[in-house]
Parts: structure tokens; sequence; C-alpha cells
């Protein structure tokens, strides 16, 4: 039971929790229980921290009431915050066990200490509101441009004025050779709001890829009605970029609306950052059109794709090669961020000498296992032929068919390709035992674990398949070699070597090879 405390009314007080409350964006309650805390701490000063001192203000007259809380117990422990039954019923008959007895207190006469440690309180409990007010408004806007007023700049790192909270501009996400001084507009993109220890940061970006494209659906309609969509944006800001766009409406050109009439909507853009040049590029689902339209203002005559190592062979003429690459190679190493592919580019003349090398390489090789000459050997590379398997497996059609080869030439060619693998195979065999590689690596039949990895494996301690198992898959690379394996089918091989490890069907999924190595 609660005794009532005597205290004065104080409608000052209702007057400055309404002003703060109103100037701060924050609610009425929260400035009440922050002069309650700042009265309460004041009170523990003046009749001791040990003490249960609560206070309590009127939020209609403003009138503080200030009491001591007492717990009834059996046992008393702690004194100051406790009192034994038999005591409290002294004060109230009706009091039970685990009841509170409250003793009002006079009201303080604030002196100079109390009353500033109150409004450092005050101050402190209002400035946290505010800034939980400010998470709750900012936390869902991420993604969006905001504008603001430069307050000040600390060490290169510009601080925004957004109105009703700050953001934090840092250095690194400046635009090269851009300098704000206090006052000046200033126009950001949100990347992140978060919950830090000095209160929720806004972080704001001017050089994000984001930024860019929310310019753009700003200045172009289409974009903001999802008529045309951005799929990819690159930038080297402040000097060049490169944006994809594709149209959902065949009628409607998706580079000719992000250009405008003589070009005003993307130099609206442009002139935002600092006149940074726009490449707006054509999407397409197709990889390598896509790369051929994002290498441009170059001519592409030739595209080589290896899907498995996400590379990409662009071939140009040789006057095209400066300009496909771009100064310093911004231009390639753009058009590789916008695709997602690895872009290697060469010259025609490039092309050819490499082709030519091929050709001599895979010639020799057909002389040497098959004891033929060269004229067969170069008909064989000419036909598209790579491999002795391939001449050993292909029907023998497929050789009949080659000029100047009848069928005897074609027979005998199969049978010494046959015989050079039956050679090579027995070869291989004798290795393998002299390694001591064991059966569950030979018989696993990974797919891309041939038996010339298999041995380059055991001479580098890889014997079993748990062994290989054992390995990260960038460990598999590194032992057979960067030209010989790229990092997504090194996981594979990973990832089917431990296959037998999980009952079936609950194996590891993705790219776990590249994360997870076996202790």
């Amino acid at each position: 039971m609660a005794r009532e405390s005597i205290g004065m009314a104080r409608p000052e007080l209702v007057q400055v929790a309404d002003t703060v409350a109103r100037d701060k964006g924050i609610d009425r309650e929260e400035v009440f229980q922050a002069m309650e805390q700042a009265i309460q701490k004041a009170g523990r000063s003046k009749y001791g921290h040990e003490n249960d001192i609560r206070a309590a203000i009127d939020r209609k007259n403003g009138e503080i009431r200030l009491a001591r809380y007492m717990t009834v117990v059996e046992v008393v422990e702690d004194e100051n915050t406790q009192i034994p039954l038999a005591k409290a019923k002294r004060k109230d008959a009706t009091i039970e066990l685990g009841g509170v007895i409250v003793d009002p207190l006079p009201p303080i006469d604030f002196g100079r200490i109390a009353a500033q440690t109150a409004k450092q309180v005050i101050v402190q409990k209002v400035r946290d509101a505010e800034r939980a007010r400010q998470f709750t408004e900012y936390k869902d806007r991420t993604g969006e441009i905001v504008n603001g007023l430069v307050k000040r700049v600390e060490f290169g790192n510009v601080i925004v004025d957004l109105g009703r909270a700050e953001g934090l501009l840092r250095r690194d996400e400046l635009i090269p050779r851009e300098h704000f001084k206090n006052g000046d507009r200033v126009r950001a993109f949100i990347v992140d709001v978060r919950e830090e220890p000095r209160g929720p940061q806004i972080f704001l970006s001017r050089t994000s890829g984001d930024f860019m494209g929310a310019l753009f659906s700003q200045e172009v309609p289409e974009i903001y009605d999802g008529i045309i969509e951005i799929k990819a944006v690159a930038r080297d800001p402040g000097s060049r970029a490169k944006i994809a766009v594709i149209s959902n409406d065949s009628s409607i050109d998706p580079v000719g609306a992000c250009v405008g009439m003589r070009g005003s909507r993307v130099q609206a853009v442009v002139a935002e950052l600092q006149g940074e040049k726009i490449d707006i590029i054509q999407w397409n689902q197709d990889p390598a059109t896509f790369v051929v339209n994002a290498l441009a203002p170059a001519e592409v005559t030739k595209v080589v794709l290896d899907e498995d190592s996400g590379r990409i062979e662009v071939v140009v003429p040789d006057d095209q090669l400066s300009l496909a690459i771009g100064r310093r190679g911004q231009n390639v190493r753009l058009a590789s961020q916008l695709t997602g592919w690895t872009i290697d580019i060469l010259t025609e003349g490039e092309e050819s000498e490499r082709r030519q090398q091929e050709f001599h390489s895979r010639s020799k090789m057909f002389i040497d296992a098959l004891d033929v000459d060269d004229v067969l050997a170069h008909l064989l590379v000419t036909e598209g032929f790579t491999s002795v398997e391939e001449v050993a497996f292909v029907p023998i059609e497929e050789l009949t068919d080659i000029e100047g080869f009848d069928e005897d030439v074609a027979n005998e060619l199969k049978a010494r390709a046959t015989a050079f693998i039956e050679e090579e195979n027995k070869k291989i065999a004798a290795r393998m035992e002299e390694l001591g590689v064991s059966e569950d690596l030979i018989e696993a039949e990974i797919e891309g674990l041939d038996p010339k990895k298999i041995i380059v494996l055991a001479e580098k301690g890889v014997k079993t398949l748990d062994d290989l198992a054992d390995l990260a898959g960038d460990e598999l690379v590194e032992i057979l070699g960067a030209d010989v394996i790229k990092e997504g089918p090194a996981n594979a091989i990973i990832m089917a070597a431990r296959a037998h490890w999980f009952p079936e069907g609950s194996a590891p999924q993705g790219d776990a090879a590249a994360e997870t190595k076996t202790v």
C-alpha cells in the first residue's frame, strides 16, 4: 500500500516537457520519464544511494512526489530496501509479505550540483530518445537519396545535416576531387543505417553504383514506373561509368529513354556526378552479346566463353585494342564489373598467332602418338580433332569422310590410337601402383578428375579419397595449377569426394568446399 506524498505544483515542468517533446520530435512521456529519473538521482544523492528512492511527476500540473520504497519481508537482508512484516504492520495493518511500504519524502530543494546533475540526466535521456527516433525513422530508408547541408568536415569525412538527423559521408564515399565546405548543399545515397554504441549512424555515399541508379530513377519516369529496369551498374567514380538497362515494353528503347531529348536526362545525372562520363548499354541475357555491348565503343569480331571458369575471351581488330582496354584498363575493367565475367582481350593478330601455335602443337602430338607424317596430322587438326582419344573412339565414318582418308587409313589410325591409349594406361597404372594410390580414389569416378590429375595429387601426398576430401577447393587448385583447374570445378570435385561421408541425400550443397576443411 502506498501513502500519498505531498509536493508542490510545478506547471513550468509541464511546459518544459511539452516544448522539448515538440522541438526534438520525441514522445512527451519519454521527456517526463527523463525528468523523473533526474529527480530520482538527485534524491538518492541527498538521502543515500543505497535507498530505493523514486520520483513521480504529475502529468497535468507538474507536481513532484518523492518517496522511499521498502519491500515487506520475513527476514531482512538489506535494511535500506527491506522492512520486517511486524514493523510494516505498525505502519499499515493490512500489509502482507511481498507488499511495499511507501514513505513520502519532502520535496528537494535543488542545489547547484543537484540541479546540474538533473540537467545532465535529462539531456542524456532526451538525446537517447532522439537517437531512437532517428533510427526508427531512417532504418527503413536504406536505398533512398537524401538532401542535406554540410554541417562540418572532420578529417575529410563530411557530416551532413538531414534536418531531423545527421548523416556521415566518409572520405572514401566522396567522388575524387570533390570538396565540400560548411553550408554546402549535398545530395547522397543512404547505404546503411546501423545502431552503434555512440548512437544510430546513417552512412551516406556518392560513389555507390546504386546512387547512380537512383539518380536515373529520378530523372527517367520509365525507370520509376518499372517500364525500364536497371540490371547492373559499374562505376569509376568521377571518371566513367557503365549502366545496363532493359525495357519491359518492346516499343520503348531503353537507351534512348535514359539519354533523353538531346541528352537532357543523362546530362542531369552527369552534372550531379561531377562530369562523370556515362555509357548506357542495352542489357542482354546472352552473355556474349552483353559483353560485346559492354565493351562499346570498341568493336568486337569474336567471342569465346568458358562458363566453368567464368572467363570470356574477346577478339578485337588490332586498331581497336586500345579503345577496348581503355585508359589504364578502365573500359575493360568496367565492362567486367558490369557483366560479372572476367574478360580477356586479344587482337586478331594475337589470336591468329595463338591459333597457329595450337595447330602446330596438336599436329606434333598426333605425329608423336600415331607415328604419322605432317600431312595426316595437319588433316586431323584441320578437321577439329584435339586428342588421341577422339581418334580412337570416333565412328569410322567420320574419319573416312576426311578428304584423302579411305577405310584402310581410318582403321589403321584407330588401331594406332587405341594401342597408344592402352600403352599410356599401363604406364599410368604402374605409376599409380608405385605411388601407392588407393583403390577408392581410382574407382571413385569423379567428374573432372582424370588419372593424370590423380598422379599429380599422389605425388603431393594425396593418395586416398579421404585425403582428397580433406582438401579445400583453393588447395586443390594450388596443387593441380590454376591453368589446369578453376576454383568452381575444384570445389565440385572436393564435394564429390566428400559424398561418402554423408548419408544419401544429406551432403552439403553449394561451394562449401571453399569454406570448410576437416580438422
